[in-house]
């Protein structure tokens, strides 16, 4: 589903090898402008601000904290089908640190520079949102649910997710509705399996044209 079905393998191949080296050619391009910061950063350090760092190390106690990486300014605007679309603009950069959301589950924003797999994954456990989002940049659609979700609904999505390349599932605790669908910059909470929103979704979301990189591989990323 990553490229029009009635192209060539060669053309559907070379796309996709196309996107994996902007891939490595974007991710070499954070990590300079990484060193570049932190080379800054430690000269500021080195005027004055070393005591102020050190004694905001000492009162959390040296525990990892959420980075102040963006996920995107906005809001959402729900349309008469009930889907969600963020209204701001989604940021795109690669981080290594947690990323605080606007929204829960993320549809967007800054994000690992590993993506999690996508190619009708299904996890057990919960997963990292900065991984999913990339899955998401890739135009893949995330299944999540709460524990309020009913077995036979989780049951039936998670087939539909497996047959399903650029989709993936998991639990997630910390949201409004028990099953919630996510795309790049689109959201929608269905009553249950058989929602006739959730092949609309899929139809519409999956490596959609609100895809940033259409075409971009959903295996060889991480797996949790």
């Amino acid at each position: 589903m990553g490229t029009d079905q009635h192209s060539p393998a060669s053309e559907r191949a070379a796309r996709v090898e196309e996107m994996r080296r902007a891939e490595r050619t974007r991710a070499r391009r954070n990590r300079v402008l990484a060193v570049a910061a932190s080379v800054v950063v430690v000269a500021g350090l080195a005027v004055g601000g070393v005591v102020l760092v050190r004694s905001q190390s000492d009162s959390d106690g040296g525990k990892d904290t959420a980075a102040d990486a963006k996920g995107g300014s906005g809001h959402f605007t729900t349309g008469a089908d009930g889907v969600r679309t963020w209204s701001g603009k989604l940021s795109r950069t690669h981080v290594s640190t947690r990323v605080t959301y606007p929204m829960r589950p993320p549809v967007g924003g800054d994000h690992n520079p590993a993506w999690l797999n996508c190619d009708g994954d299904v996890y057990k456990e919960p997963v990292r949102d900065e991984n999913a989002v990339h899955a998401l940049e890739h135009g893949a659609v995330w299944v999540t649910y709460t524990g309020k979700a009913r077995k036979a609904d989780v049951d039936a999505l998670a087939a539909k997710v497996k047959r399903t390349p650029y989709s993936l599932m998991s639990p997630y605790t910390d949201q409004d509705a028990p099953l919630v669908l996510s795309a790049w910059g689109h959201q929608v909470s269905v009553k249950s399996a058989a929602d006739p929103e959730v092949d609309k979704f899929f139809a519409a979301y999956v490596q959609g044209e609100q895809t940033p990189e259409p075409g971009a591989p959903c295996t060889g990323g991480v797996m949790k």
